[in-house]
């Protein structure tokens, strides 16, 4: 079906994935993961689970190949590619209301993993890399190579070391005195994945120097509160302005270090579907840090290679736990 693997459409730690066509004439996008482990029952499990999906923004699984330890996911084809590709350079041409309605799409997917599903899913690795768009730029979650499944009404997942992408991943993953992973860690990570949307970290990566004391939340907090000249940006109507100003405010409530603090996924979906005015803002209330990004480097690095940037404000104000 990939002509033997003549177009390679990305690659990464999982493996690599090509382009192929079903002999109906359905276009696909075929995994080739990288390695295996055990006799192939966790993979075989996986499959039937996600399998058993079946939501617009979630990524449809059309099949698997199994030979030996050989071990490739057959998905539909999204011909825009990932959401990564279209946030940096001059790639990076979606307008405004489109990166809302993916963000909003993103969040329905999540709750459906979280709650529509038989079983509860946790993702554990939400981030542009793995937010494939459609032709319509529809949003559709994929690679659940690191998603656990758990009893609904368990909330608290086990699971061993770090899971997850350095900079999206939620503190307690890795820190477990902070109350251990869970579907709120996900949460978390689509926090972070809508501030990059957003371009919060290069206009702060701009403002920001090794000499400049003005930390990252608090740099955010003044953006959203001041509206954050947000015309240098892009950003030229109202109707736009009170989009991106939603979603920092959404994200700032989902990247609480404390995990109880965060909305559900649930509760995000209806902040972003109300009226700005109705949210209220998060906590101005941040945790010290003698850490300050290096002159020219990335937020998101910094932010995922010291614990005090990932512990970035205390818990307070309203439970949006529920």
């Amino acid at each position: 079906m990939t002509k033997s693997f003549q177009e390679k459409l990305g690659q990464g730690g999982y493996g690599s994935v090509y382009k192929g066509q079903l002999t109906d004439g359905q276009l696909v996008a075929v995994k080739l993961l990288a390695e295996t482990h055990g006799d192939g029952e966790d993979f075989i499990n996986e499959v039937a689970s996600i399998s058993r999906t079946s939501h617009v923004n979630i990524v449809t699984l059309v099949g698997f190949c199994i030979e030996g330890e050989k071990r490739a996911l057959v998905y539909e084809f999204m011909p825009h590619g990932s959401l990564d590709k279209h946030l940096d350079g001059d790639c990076a041409h979606l307008d405004w209301n489109t990166l809302f309605l993916i963000a909003k799409g993103i969040a329905r997917g999540l709750e459906y993993l979280h709650r529509g599903c038989n079983t509860r899913i946790v993702h554990f690795d939400i981030k542009p890399h793995n937010i494939l768009l459609d032709k319509e730029s529809v949003p559709k979650i994929s690679d659940f190579g690191l998603a656990k499944l758990c009893k609904r009404k368990e909330s608290i997942v086990s699971v061993m070391g770090a899971r997850g992408t350095a900079g999206y991943m939620a503190p307690e993953v890795f820190f477990r005195s902070l109350g251990g992973a869970s579907h709120k860690s996900d949460v978390y990570s689509y926090g972070m994945m809508v501030l990059e949307m957003t371009g919060v970290w290069k206009r702060s990566n701009a403002n920001m120097t090794s000499t400049n004391d003005e930390y990252f939340p608090e740099w955010i907090h003044k953006q959203v509160e001041a509206a954050g000249n947000l015309e240098n940006h892009g950003v030229t109507t109202a109707k736009e302005k009170e989009l991106v100003r939603k979603m920092m405010t959404v994200s700032m409530w989902c990247i609480q270090s404390d995990p109880s603090a965060r909305p559900s996924i649930s509760k995000v979906v209806e902040m972003l579907e109300g009226s700005f005015e109705s949210l209220q803002v998060w906590p101005r209330h941040f945790r010290s840090s003698h850490t300050r990004p290096a002159q020219g480097a990335s937020p998101l690095a910094t932010q995922s290679s010291t614990s005090e940037r990932l512990l970035t404000m205390q818990t307070a104000g309203e439970d949006f736990s529920s």
